[in-house]
């Protein structure tokens, strides 16, 4: 099963992408769009890849990505302009993640601010052609996407094509590369073999690829200004993000939260605790588990590095004390095991025998041998695969080793911890393998 799906919370000084759905309750269509920010503003002379305006305020605003890897959203832009080739911009709204919902809730509430992004960039890049791929499941978000695409087309709002894609829905069918192979035909699994997309993508075209919330942050920038952006967050991190908080807290949702708000304060925004916490689950489930004692860190990827963590797909998840850390961790490697698109060897053998000594660890059916194993089988996976899944499930069960060390040695020496056999507190969806990749 899948989490439940929260809603956006309406208060907070920080709202910039949500501030429409926060000032009216309800999503905007292109009138209401229109009415807030007016018509999207002339980014570059179509084909003139060196007027490049958009790519310079980028630049100057700090914007990264918001999908989870962090990359310089300027650097992107101009890698793809500088391809051979009329370029291709993809809008990858697939949200993979399934604790994760702030993408969404953000094409729900706000699709033309994330239409306009793309556009804009498309513009910026010289792209003639906008795909925004969805997962096939959703059919209520590819239907009011459409009626929304719609809206811009009867009005000549845009001068180039968009598209738009309902793919399968897997939990690696949202990397780049996928969605890349996907619309040239093929399975929508990874390619782990150069070029990469944004010198060979789409129809062997320079491709952009952007998360829908990068592209919403792009088009306020297009509008506002880099000095505008860098008025919330840090100096070093910019802006504002948006943050799926779930578990053991009173009011899950999707949050609007400045870069560096400290985890604490991000709890606190979702009804705080409604339980005395033992750790939190950040990122997603390639995330890793952070001690509650830490929750004083600031959200941004410089601050949470050096506690081995990051924001990753903006996911927050709150784990209780009445619950056993390793139990949610191996149902999560579970169904990543499950999840993979099975193309090498780290996904084929290395991440089901690391989820099998998991389960077996977190059953307490485990010895110090198993356990040596387990790290050693772990410490293989990352920086092999043909893709980053084995890497995001390697840091899941390392950062699960160490979070709950001393449930780790009750499960060697006593057998399982009583909260091991309590109904589970993380809605993992089933751990079985996507039905179609095609």
């Amino acid at each position: 099963m899948n989490a439940p799906a929260p809603t956006a919370t309406r208060h907070g000084t920080d709202t910039r992408l949500l501030s429409g759905w926060c000032a009216t309750g309800r999503p905007a269509d292109l009138t209401d769009h229109l009415r807030r920010y007016g018509t999207p503003p002339v980014t570059a002379v179509r084909g003139n890849r060196h007027a490049m305006p958009l790519v310079r305020a980028l630049e100057a605003a700090g914007l990264t990505g918001r999908g989870g890897a962090g990359f310089p959203t300027a650097r992107k832009l101009r890698a793809v302009a500088a391809g051979r080739g009329r370029p291709v911009v993809v809008v990858n709204a697939m949200e993979s993640e399934p604790a994760s919902r702030k993408d969404q809730f953000l094409l729900a509430v706000a699709p033309h601010l994330v239409l306009d992004g793309a556009v804009l960039a498309a513009e910026a890049v010289g792209a003639d052609t906008v795909h925004l791929c969805v997962p096939r499941g959703r059919s209520a978000q590819y239907w009011q996407l459409s009626r929304a695409m719609d809206e811009r087309q009867d009005v000549s709002l845009d001068e180039v094509s968009l598209r738009l894609h309902a793919l399968p829905h897997a939990y690696v069918s949202s990397e780049s590369t996928s969605l890349v192979r996907w619309l040239d035909g093929g399975e929508a699994r990874p390619l782990g073999a150069p070029p990469r997309s944004h010198e060979r993508g789409v129809g062997r075209r320079p491709t952009l690829v952007h998360n829908a919330e990068t592209l919403a942050h792009l088009a306020l920038v297009a509008r506002h200004g880099p000095g505008w952006f860098r008025q919330t967050g840090t100096p070093q991190e910019p802006g504002t993000t948006l943050v799926t908080v779930s578990g053991s807290v009173a009011a899950p949702g999707v949050l609007e939260v400045a870069l560096g708000t400290p985890l604490a304060t991000v709890l606190d925004r979702a009804g705080g605790p409604a339980e005395p916490l033992q750790a939190v689950l950040l990122g997603g489930f390639a995330g890793g588990w952070l001690p509650a004692q830490h929750l004083g860190a600031p959200w941004s990827r410089q601050a949470l590095a050096p506690l081995g963590a990051a924001p990753g797909a903006g996911v927050l998840v709150a784990l209780p004390h009445f619950a056993c850390g390793l139990t949610e961790t191996a149902r999560i490697l579970a169904y990543l095991a499950a999840q993979s698109a099975g193309q090498c060897g780290p996904c084929r053998f290395g991440l089901p025998a690391v989820a099998d000594d998991f389960a077996t660890l977190a059953a307490g059916q485990a010895d110090q041998v198993l356990l040596s194993r387990l790290r050693r089988r772990t410490g293989l996976l990352p920086d092999r695969g043909a893709c980053r899944h084995p890497d995001g499930a390697a840091r899941l069960a390392t950062s699960a080793l160490g979070c709950f060390a001393d449930d780790v040695e009750h499960h060697l020496t006593h057998g399982a911890c009583p909260a091991a056999h309590r109904p589970p507190r993380l809605p993992v969806p089933p751990a079985t393998p996507p039905e179609t990749w095609r």
